[in-house]
């Protein structure tokens, strides 16, 4: 059987690599409103310790890996095959500001605050910034006129909704389509976004980005966007260990173990562990790099 447009069911959660993870998910609660999930059922690296959080509907895992491996490296700038940034929904950008403001340790990757991009750009405002431990993040807030129907909270007591996908830098956008639609994901939306408002946001010179959303067959969120910047310098492919900091995985729900093993014979090449072998307990699992270097966790039961 071979891996098609069924094999995927939803962007399970995602996975960020800590060096503390325990100070850091202090960071996510206070400052930007996360609270605490129940334990996933499994980890991709023996000896993980794990963090679950929750920010509406959706899970964000940090996860300490013995032994421990590089710190994030800087600050990586946009166009990196490193970058990968979690975008989180907000329905009060000022409010989500300035709680963010009241936290230490956190550093703003946009160069002057929250900024309205053009409405061909999506006509939403955004604001990137770094947690305490480096990984990149964004604060995304739709126009009432504009918003997505699965992000009308208008009784909500809380800026930050959820999160809304996980945007991952790629060299060539047709070749990372192509990888993502074999597990079964689908072009959802394109845009283009240039000029100084994106320049702005993202601390990136005369940028020209192909943003490409591509979702899951529920049209919810979370889903995964592909940020390909043109021109400048070849970017060869993540050369990250599953224990670097920015190490942050995709975990994919699969919707059977045989689609799951399915992909995995589709992409032999690109396994770092497991291969759709069962696991103790029942179900599956197997770590990929995308074309980029980005890691994919498959997983199903």
């Amino acid at each position: 059987m071979s891996a098609g447009r069924s094999g995927a069911l939803r962007l399970a959660r995602i996975v960020l690599v800590s060096g503390n993870p325990d100070a850091l998910a202090g960071f996510y609660r206070g400052a930007l409103g996360f609270t605490d999930a129940e334990a996933p059922p499994a980890s991709d690296v023996p000896g993980a310790r794990t963090v679950p959080l929750r920010l509406g509907d959706q899970r964000l895992d940090l996860v300490a890996v013995t032994p421990a491996g590089r710190p994030y490296p800087g600050d990586v700038p946009g166009f990196s095959p490193l970058f990968q940034h979690c975008a989180i929904i907000v329905a009060d950008m000022a409010a989500a500001h300035a709680r963010l403001s009241a936290h230490p340790g956190w550093r703003p990757i946009s160069t002057d605050g929250p900024v309205r991009l053009p409405d061909s750009s999506g006509g939403v405002t955004a604001f990137k910034f770094r947690d305490p431990e480096g990984h990149p993040l964004e604060f995304l807030a739709f126009p009432p006129a504009a918003t997505p129907a699965a992000w009308r909270r208008p009784d909500a007591s809380d800026p930050c909704l959820g999160l809304d996908h996980s945007a991952i830098s790629v060299a060539d956008t047709a070749r990372s389509v192509a990888f993502y639609d074999s597990l079964g994901l689908r072009v959802a939306s394109r845009s283009l976004n240039t000029g100084p408002e994106q320049a702005s946001l993202d601390a990136v010179a005369d940028p020209t980005v192909e943003v490409t959303g591509l979702g899951f067959p529920d049209g919810r969120p979370p889903h995964v966007e592909l940020l390909c910047y043109r021109g400048g310098p070849s970017r060869p492919a993540s050369d990250l260990a599953v224990n670097d900091v920015a190490a942050t995985r995709l975990v994919i729900a699969m919707a059977d173990e045989e689609v799951l093993a399915a992909a995995c014979a589709a992409h032999a090449g690109r396994l770092v562990s497991g291969g759709g072998g069962p696991r103790p307990g029942g179900g599956a699992d197997a770590l990929l790099r995308d074309p980029d270097g980005h890691l994919v966790w498959l997983t199903a039961g």
